[in-house]
């Protein structure tokens, strides 16, 4: 009885610190989900329209009510199995490195440092998902191509404009049509199941932050697993962690796989999108080669057309925007939560 008190006034200050961490990212997610789109945001997509003059105006406001009260979320299968499976790797992860690596650790200030950082990260990973599948990434108003509106457009003679066959909508340039999410959405670069959306202009830079944050904690991981098999190796493994020899090793071998499999994928998926941001061309448009008829932002220019402002820590910031007071506002105003 002594001996398990002992061990436990060892591991309690490392399990508050874990069981805080997780607290705080469940409590984060729990704001996320019912994220920032207000009307403001949401309508920018008129407000920023390439065909439209300074002074046009489109007369919205039988669906700005109902936009107001919604948040963008598509009901597609694949995609929501996509994101809990993703949701499910990450707490598995940060399970395994918690309690089968750190908390059995003789290394207090190890044990600390390291579950500290790696929660951080895995906090900072899913908010960066949640956000990228919350958030609207540019979604043409639907049903727009009426002739109030292409009256309102003040067209020039000659001037070519196009539409949407399938979603009644008039394409501003370099938009797409996703036939997951039924809309046309700007500056489409893919679909992602794994985000349970379409990567776009709105939500690019929450993307990019996820998977640079999935890359780091992956790498984090396979380092501790490396850490953690050289020490059981070297000691004895019925007192390097709590659960069984071969209960550990398996665990382990398991996180190895998922991390090695998570860090090459996200990995490169971040150096693409830094290309495709730097060269200001979507994976779309260099698929289908299509050639620029925009004016280019190149290198730090698209950078911070897409992160916002001059480089600082808000770039690296998947709450930056994130306003708690409007979503408290909202909750308890209540309204339907799904847009698509």
């Amino acid at each position: 009885m002594c001996f398990i008190l002992q061990k436990w006034k060892r591991r309690a200050p490392m399990f508050l610190v874990s069981s805080c961490v997780i607290m705080i990212s469940l409590l984060l997610s729990g704001q996320v989900w019912r994220t920032m789109q207000s009307s403001g945001h949401r309508f920018r997509d008129v407000e920023h329209h390439p065909l439209l003059a300074e002074n046009d105006s489109y007369d919205s406001s039988s669906s700005e009510a109902d936009m107001a009260e919604r948040v963008w979320f598509i009901r597609d299968g694949c995609g929501m199995v996509c994101a809990i499976m993703t949701w499910l790797l990450v707490v598995y992860a940060d399970f395994v490195v918690t309690f089968v690596m750190l908390l059995p650790s003789k290394d207090f200030w190890y044990s600390v440092i390291n579950g500290v950082l790696f929660n951080c990260l895995a906090v900072l990973a899913l908010s960066s998902h949640l956000r990228t599948m919350l958030t609207d990434p540019g979604a043409v108003p639907k049903g727009n191509a009426t002739k109030e509106y292409m009256d309102n457009l003040q067209l020039k003679p000659g001037e070519v404009i196009y539409k949407c066959p399938k979603c009644c909508s008039i394409k501003p340039e370099r938009a797409h049509h996703c036939s997951i999410c039924k809309r046309c959405i700007r500056k489409m670069d893919h679909h992602c199941p794994w985000v349970n959306n379409c990567v776009g202009e709105k939500n690019q830079r929450f993307f990019v932050l996820f998977t640079m944050y999935i890359a780091l904690i992956s790498a984090h991981a396979l380092i501790l697993c490396g850490f953690q098999f050289f020490s059981c190796v070297r000691g004895q493994w019925t007192e390097c962690s709590d659960f069984s020899p071969p209960v550990t090793v398996i665990l382990m071998i398991f996180l190895c796989l998922e991390g090695f499999l998570f860090l090459t994928f996200t990995a490169v998926m971040f150096g693409t999108q830094i290309h495709s941001i730097c060269n200001d061309e979507t994976e779309i448009e260099r698929l289908k080669s299509e050639k620029p008829t925009w004016e280019r932002r190149l290198r730090w220019e698209g950078m911070k057309s897409v992160f916002g402002g001059q480089p600082s820590l808000l770039w690296i910031n998947p709450f930056a925007g994130f306003r708690i007071r409007q979503i408290l506002l909202r909750s308890k105003k209540g309204g339907p939560e799904f847009s698509v």
